[in-house]
């Protein structure tokens, strides 16, 4: 057996957890990421209920979008989800419902499957889970190697702990420091808790030294600060982390807006773009628009461009992003964020991206964990949100020119947390 080798398991249902497990792909056994909820031969049973969680949950984030109706509608659902207020600290380790309904599939057999396979092919192996259903599939079966589950959101509803977090051996790998102690309020024991910080992907980053980082940094601070205020301020600071900036940067300003993989805020992006149109037209900026692997979505931001008179500008001063193949989507993403100045996308596990040195335009958050991130980001100073996207040239010039994107790129580099991915391989190959 490799012994350098895990399980990695994950679930595409969105991108958040596919995109978390991306970059731990290097540890993958036979270079292979399992999704829980669709592998080869998987029973039909399971995958049926997989299927109807996702289904409903696409349909609700898309239903959001109706007046009135939608945001009551989703308000509802997500009450299922919704994270505790943090303060005051309490025991919070008694189940909520969503759990026990979750559990209540699993004693019926739901993942006996996918486990019982693991177990046979090789349970010594350490088991990695980018979502908390697998994890206590693994558990519940019997699983023979160690667990992992790798929390994606900067604070946690309950349903990520087990029904009895006293007896459970999971081990969690907490992004940042509110989640090592939501965890522990769950009712999960220190000795299973790592502050690792979340996987970012090692070609984003480099080595230890993070010398593609520091690369990337040196020439997005020259578009982000292009009347030098925060550099007058900081030019010692900046000298420290990141060395002589160049005179010139290797790219145009350029904005990256996501797409979540339910295809929600697509309207927005296109609404944004089209107040930019005359910056865009006059090749003063760039925007990449991430349809991901969705090909309504991309179809709809051809049509829109086409329908705004912007169609002869795509390939230029606008780009697509849209691969039909997982793994394509995320590989031209990580190579295009080496040329992003700036993220704009709802918070969702891109929030951690922001310790790239990549400031976040904060979207309107989808759910009760966004909201959290999104509380997370501003506290951190690693983002601003967006205000009205009609008079969008106004404040996002202003912000350039003060300097303040600059400055939450800088905050991030020093007080992000960059090494998730490398830091996640120690523990699992140090522990064994």
């Amino acid at each position: 057996m490799d012994d350098r080798k895990a399980w990695i398991v994950t679930v595409n249902m969105g991108y958040g957890h596919q995109r978390t497990t991306y970059a731990l792909r290097n540890l993958a056994h036979k270079d292979l990421i399992i999704n829980a909820n669709d592998y080869d031969d998987i029973p039909k049973k399971d995958k049926g209920i997989w299927e109807s969680s996702r289904s409903f949950y696409e349909f609700i984030s898309n239903f959001k979008r109706i007046p009135f109706i939608g945001n009551l509608v989703f308000s509802i659902y997500d009450t299922f989800q919704r994270i505790f207020t943090f303060y005051p600290r309490r025991d919070l380790s008694f189940p909520n419902l969503a759990l026990k309904v979750m559990f209540s599939l699993i004693e019926e057999g739901w993942g006996r499957d996918l486990i019982q396979r693991l177990n046979r092919e090789n349970g010594r192996r350490p088991l990695i889970s980018a979502f908390f259903t697998p994890a206590f599939m693994a558990e519940y079966f019997k699983y023979e190697g160690d667990i992992y589950c790798i929390v994606c959101d900067a604070d946690i509803a309950r349903s990520w702990v087990p029904l009895n977090p006293f007896k459970s051996h999971i081990k969690y790998f907490a992004p940042n420091t509110r989640t090592v102690e939501r965890l522990k309020m769950y009712g999960i024991s220190s000795k299973n808790i790592f502050l690792t910080g979340y996987p970012l992907p090692l070609e984003n980053i480099g080595g230890e030294d993070m010398e593609i980082l520091k690369e990337d940094l040196r020439n997005r601070l020259i578009n982000l600060d292009p009347e030098k205020n925060y550099f007058k301020s900081y030019e010692p600071l900046i000298r420290a982390k990141l060395g002589k900036l160049p005179s010139n940067s290797n790219h145009p300003l350029t904005i990256l807006f996501s797409v979540g993989g339910a295809g929600v805020q697509k309207e927005l992006s296109v609404a944004i773009t089209n107040n930019l149109k005359e910056e865009l037209k006059r090749e003063k900026l760039k925007i990449i628009l991430s349809a991901g692997i969705k090909e309504k979505v991309n179809n709809y931001f051809l049509r829109s461009l086409e329908r705004l008179k912007l169609s002869d500008l795509v390939g230029k001063s606008i780009e697509i992003i849209f691969e039909k193949e997982m793994k394509d989507y995320f590989r031209v993403f990580n190579e295009k964020l080496r040329v992003t100045d700036i993220l704009w996308t709802k918070p969702s596990e891109l929030s951690f991206y922001s310790a790239l040195g990549i400031p976040l335009v904060i979207a309107p958050p989808v759910g009760s964990q966004e909201e959290f991130n999104r509380r997370w980001l501003l506290k951190s100073g690693f983002g601003m949100e967006q205000e009205s996207i009609y008079n969008v040239k106004e404040w996002f010039y202003d912000w350039l020119k003060r300097g303040f994107f600059a400055e939450k790129a800088m905050q991030a580099l020093i007080k992000g947390r960059q090494l998730g991915a490398l830091n996640i391989e120690k523990v699992i190959f140090n522990n064994r």
